[in-house]
């Protein structure tokens, strides 16, 4: 007997070497929390099932990976986007109180039960937006007190919430403004005092970093990522946004998991990272708000087989969404990728991009039975719509944990 049947459902599983990975007329069975079947709805094994879900056509996939956002921060950044709406570059959001600096300002001033509550708030709405498992960096405070308290919401979110969630420490996501001219020393700071104490409570899972002409250097970067790699910890990089500073190859020759961002990324990075197995993870959403006009070597990802991920990148300066699906058509327009790519950066490799890709991304069975309905009949749906499919209802771990209410009016 299952606990948990789909059925009548267009299963698009990511998995296997069809598009999809689709079964029509599917059906998934869900037994203590893992997908025990997966195939054809008139082939689900007799036995029963402790509900059994009619999908209606719909389609379900698995639930969604989203690998990088800062998820985690204080107020909302309305003056960052009253700003770059009227046509303001990331340069001017400083000078009126916006960009990395407001966010860590606006994000001190609140106490940590004000920060877990907005926080729990935006990670419910990812997770009623199909999301499973997200990445949650620190990086909106850059003290230790305030990056700890940071990376200690991430996990209470994590207990308290259906999401599996990783944290990342994001400590050199900025300078920070006790530390003004002294980059070295504040790098060792991050090193010898943050790292440590997050490693020691058990608040860390990987080390992220911005590396630019304007950022953190490849010698600093490296040290941070030999601190982080000495605990066992993998790594990544906001990489090669605003200028080619080499940032892929750097982040690849140190094993990392990702470079994300990668508008102006070259040849050699494309390569380094194809034989490093780094997943280029792209954002749109920043790239569309920052006024962005170097689009990502989509082209060469495909031509040296990087894997390509998407992610919200939800931060209250250039990306505020909690919205997979809105990026995923993005994506395809401003990137043009697939909408089988686009879902691929949710799922497959968005899981990938986190080093999960044994337990999240796809749907087969013996696997979490994490998955995601969707509003749509056929998979490109999810991506068709500005703003993306409705997501219907959300399972993890073989629970439903959030179904939509279907819209309804009385009559006057």
């Amino acid at each position: 007997m299952f606990d948990l049947v789909l059925t009548n459902a267009v299963v698009a599983t990511m998995d296997g070497d069809t598009p999809y990975g689709l079964v029509p007329n599917g059906a998934i069975g869900v037994t203590g929390g893992k997908v025990a079947f997966v195939g054809r709805a008139a082939e689900v094994p007799a036995g029963g099932a402790g509900r059994v879900w009619d999908l209606k056509g719909k389609v379900v996939t698995p639930g969604l990976v989203d690998p990088h956002t800062h998820i985690v921060y204080g107020e909302e950044g309305l003056v960052d986007f009253e700003v770059l709406s009227e046509g303001g570059q990331r340069w001017d959001l400083e000078a009126r109180g916006g960009g990395v600096g407001g966010m860590v300002k606006r994000t001190r001033a609140m106490s940590e039960q004000a920060l877990y509550d907005a926080s729990r708030a935006r990670m419910s709405r990812l997770i009623a937006n199909g999301v499973t498992t997200v990445e949650s960096k620190s990086g909106s405070s850059l003290d230790k007190d305030g990056e700890l308290r940071l990376m200690r919401i991430s996990r209470a979110l994590g207990k308290d919430l259906p999401v599996t969630v990783v944290s990342t420490f994001l400590g050199a996501h900025g300078l920070a403004p006790e530390y003004a001219g002294r980059r070295d020393d504040y790098v060792d700071f991050m090193c010898n005092e943050v790292i440590p104490e997050a490693v020691k409570q058990d608040l860390v899972d990987q080390v992220d970093g911005f590396c630019d002409k304007v950022g953190f250097t490849h010698e600093q970067m490296g040290r941070m990522y030999a601190k982080a790699k000495s605990y066992g910890m993998p790594v990544k990089a906001h990489a090669d946004q605003y200028t080619d500073f080499g940032v892929g190859g750097l982040v690849a020759t140190h094993g990392g998991l990702s470079a994300d961002h990668l508008e102006f990324a070259s040849l050699a990075s494309v390569r380094a990272m194809a034989e490093a197995g780094t997943v280029a993870t792209l954002l749109a959403g920043a790239h569309l708000t920052l006024h962005e006009t170097r689009k990502p070597p989509v082209e060469m990802f495909r031509e040296f087989g990087v894997p390509i991920a998407l992610a919200t990148n939800s931060n209250p300066v250039s990306s505020p969404t909690v919205s997979p699906a809105s990026q995923m058509h993005l994506a395809c327009y401003l990137f043009k990728l697939t909408a089988e790519e686009a879902l691929k950066g949710f799922t497959v490799n968005g899981a990938r991009a986190l080093g999960l890709s044994d337990s999240a991304g796809r749907i087969a069975k013996g696997r979490p039975a994490d998955l995601a309905v969707w509003d749509t009949t056929d998979p490109r749906g999810i991506c068709y719509a500005i703003g993306g499919a409705a997501c219907l209802g959300v399972v993890k771990n073989g629970v439903v944990v959030h179904e939509a209410p279907a819209p309804t009016f009385g009559r006057a």
